[in-house]
């Protein structure tokens, strides 16, 4: 006789607070459009309503913009009378805050419908419904994210980040240089934290490298056979970096260029398709001659300029872009080529798999992959051929074509008949109308280049 969902759940429950009695308060977690992490926090004596009958919040908490302010014309907000949803438990996310004080667990959340349905506005319902129809052709998804974050002072000069003081040197980091070991050892203490922490919560980072930047540094996450999963782990990752950061009196950013002249924030994803024998489809000794691997990159470069939106969500994302930070600004692929927005990497034959090098650090996990995966899905049912793959410089071969400012990535979204197919041409509606008023407040704004330019000049 098969158990219950809820009831193993509650399993799930009895098991972690018998193992951690030390525990008081439970964190009860939802990502919003921007991926930013809201939510409750609970005593641990209620855990288990919360498994059994869920926690209100309202919809409009999908309807925040990047100041965590209602956009009333999503139509989630004032015209539904700001109504509550019910959020339940997502299986295998409860673990302890190793930076908290007070003994404290947290929980990540999903969000439903007041019969059961799950609430088509949450973003991992959104990436839960492209997912679907790869379930539906018996091919399981297989997802690593790389996900880049600068080490910042918490003192701002004149409102503008500085790199922390190193607590070996007490010097400031200067250094550009890629890979550098001794820049780890300046952070040791805090980076081996966020290593442990990962694992103390079951998130799989396996490794943290030097970028190319000052206190700029990379975490590489394991392949796992879940999309929404993977998704789960980045947006927990950013969330105890932050806090282990500043358990060590520093502060984080994965803004996309928090700095001009130095390499912005990226977002990068693995992705491989498996067969319902669990066999990789784009294993090949020559990816180049693989059907499903053409068909699926050519179906994501048809589909790149459409998914800008969701890769490059915010008016900064765009800063980031250019040939001497490795950002790629058309659509191209090519084999082991950093140069390209779609990379195959072709160490040995059974590892092939895209790694698409688009999306900066400062989009929703869900999102990004929702458009990633809707144009795998497309290539492959469509047998999209992508062109040749670029050898050498794709800077000097190709011409910036992709959207380079969100109006007009927010435009190509909601144009867009493909991912309309995939994405609820609802929630569409609700970010592009999400962002279009973030980019009205960001244009009725006068920045200090404004004033240095124009005050006495004109």
């Amino acid at each position: 006789m098969s158990v219950p969902p809820r009831a193993v759940q509650l399993n799930e429950a009895n098991a972690f607070l018998k193992e951690h009695p030390e525990v008081l308060y439970v964190d009860l977690l939802i990502a919003d459009m921007n991926g930013v992490v809201r939510g409750k926090r609970i005593e641990r004596t209620s855990l288990h309503k919360v498994y059994e009958k869920g926690i209100n919040l309202p919809a409009s908490l999908f309807a925040l913009d990047i100041n965590g302010s209602t956009v009333e014309s999503t139509g989630l907000g004032l015209d539904i009378g700001d109504a509550d949803r019910i959020c339940y438990p997502i299986p295998g996310t409860l673990s302890n805050e190793p930076w908290q004080k007070r003994p404290t667990a947290q929980l990540l959340m999903t969000m439903h419908e007041l019969e059961g349905e799950p609430f088509f506005a949450d973003p991992r319902e959104v990436l839960r419904q492209v997912v679907n129809k790869f379930t539906e052709m018996g091919l399981t998804i297989c997802a690593a994210f790389e996900l880049e974050f600068y080490l910042i002072d918490q003192e701002n000069v004149n409102g503008r980040p500085q790199p922390p003081r190193s607590p070996i040197s007490g010097k400031r980091p200067q250094s550009t240089q890629v890979y550098l070991i001794d820049d780890l050892d300046e952070y040791a203490d805090c980076l081996q934290d966020i290593l442990e922490g990962a694992k103390e919560q079951g998130i799989p980072a396996d490794a943290i490298v030097k970028e190319s930047a000052p206190a700029q540094f990379e975490v590489n996450l394991h392949h796992v056979p879940d999309p929404l999963k993977a998704c789960d782990y980045a947006v927990l990752l950013k969330r105890l970096i932050k806090n282990i950061a500043y358990d060590h009196e520093m502060d984080t950013t994965f803004m996309a260029k928090p700095y001009p002249g130095q390499a912005g924030n990226g977002l990068h994803v693995h992705i491989s398709v498996l067969d319902k024998d669990g066999n990789n489809i784009f294993t090949s000794e020559d990816p180049e001659q693989n059907a499903a691997l053409r068909h699926a990159v050519g179906g994501v470069l048809e589909t790149l300029p459409a998914s800008m939106a969701f890769l490059c969500p915010n008016v900064n994302s765009y800063r980031r872009f250019g040939a001497q930070f490795y950002v790629p600004n058309a659509p191209s692929w090519g084999l082991d080529n950093r140069t390209v927005a779609l990379r195959v990497p072709t160490g040995s034959p059974d590892a092939v798999r895209i790694e698409h090098r688009v999306a900066g650090a400062d989009a929703n996990p869900y999102l990004m992959m929702a458009a990633v995966l809707a144009g795998v899905h497309h290539g492959l049912t469509n047998k999209v051929e992508p062109g040749e793959p670029i050898e050498g410089n794709s800077y000097e071969q190709l011409e910036q074509s992709l959207p380079n400012n969100l109006r007009d990535a927010l435009r190509e979204l909601d144009d867009s008949e493909i991912l309309n197919k995939y994405i609820d041409p609802k929630y569409i509606d609700i970010f592009v109308a999400c962002k279009e008023s973030e980019l009205e407040e960001f244009e009725h704004s006068i920045s200090d280049l404004e004033y240095n330019w124009y005050l006495h000049t004109v």
